[in-house]
């Protein structure tokens, strides 16, 4: 059998946590998977990996053995790069996950200039406000607002997201226009917006000159996702801060109504985060130097 080959399945299942994702993403039935494994622990005379039923685990042996060949294996990757044309027409199967708003109305809109530019890039593009393991997931990089969790990753800022309070004509009809942010917490109702990671409620934080105000006030409905408290606030169920980017068609039409101007919020920094490998391929980098352009050109970001 193919060393090298069994070299990469090794270190995708090490990398995946289980035989199963691990010939998905590698489009290998499992059963081969799992006979190059073995070939390859057959070759060397050590058991590599620990198998369960739920999941793999690494041995010793198998975490040195896999530090050695990841390195190595970047290494081919990148002689083979600078062997061919990869560079100047990067090609392959791009996985990239997005925050639900960003990808309805920043990316998927762009992606046909995308493809302009790089027509032999298959990207597959998921989309969702929950939590990714880049690692685990099989996930070249991802686009994610707020502070970083994983200071292991590399993260490149690329935006800062403001943020505006707003509510719907209908819903300041029935409970008035509010004069101060303390008026959240008596006579109205929020739109709250909690993590997919943590289960917390994210705060409407409200600043003015030396002041600043948090809160969570009372909510009705609570929300995980960007599109649906976007549409959560235009179909009148309270009062919340958005990013002005989401709002501004909704601003535009009079389905929503800014509140509270004189009143800011910090803006949120936007990342495109990825691995640290040391050679980032060159479908990657494409990706990510393309978004970086993009997003340092749209309107409110």
């Amino acid at each position: 059998m193919d060393q090298i080959q069994s070299m990469r399945v090794f270190a995708r299942v090490v990398e995946a946590g289980t035989f199963t994702r691990a010939a998905v993403s590698l489009d290998l039935p499992k059963g081969t998977v799992t006979k190059l494994v073995q070939h390859l622990e057959a070759r060397l005379k050590v058991k590599l990996l620990n198998r369960t039923t739920r999941r793999v685990t690494v041995t010793p042996d198998g975490a040195a053995y896999y530090e050695r060949t990841a390195r190595l294996l970047n290494d081919l990757d990148d002689i083979e790069a600078s062997m061919t044309n990869a560079q100047a027409n990067p090609s392959g199967r791009l996985r990239v996950d997005v925050g639900t708003s960003i990808a309805r109305l920043v990316v998927i809109p762009a992606l046909p200039k995308f493809y302009q530019r790089y027509p032999d890039i298959q990207l597959d593009l998921g989309v969702s406000d929950r939590p990714v393991d880049l690692i685990s997931d099989n996930v070249d990089c991802v686009i994610r607002g707020g502070d970083l969790v994983e200071q292991s990753l590399v993260a490149r800022r690329i935006a800062n997201i403001s943020l505006v309070t707003v509510a719907s004509p209908d819903y300041l009809k029935r409970h008035g226009v509010p004069r101060h942010p303390s008026d959240l917490e008596e006579g109205h109702v929020t739109v709250a917006f909690f993590s997919a990671r943590t289960g917390r409620f994210h705060p409407e934080i409200f600043t003015k000159g030396g002041e600043t105000i948090e809160l969570v006030g009372t909510y009705k409905v609570s929300v995980n996702d960007s599109n649906a408290h976007t549409a959560a606030l235009v179909a009148g169920l309270g009062i919340s801060q958005t990013a002005a980017f989401t709002a501004a068609p909704y601003l535009a039409s009079g389905e929503l109504v800014r509140v509270l101007p004189e009143w800011s919020r910090p803006g949120i920094p936007l990342h495109v985060v990825y691995p640290p490998n040391r050679h980032l391929s060159a479908k990657t980098r494409a990706f990510v130097d393309w978004a970086a352009d993009l997003f340092a050109n749209y309107p409110g970001l």
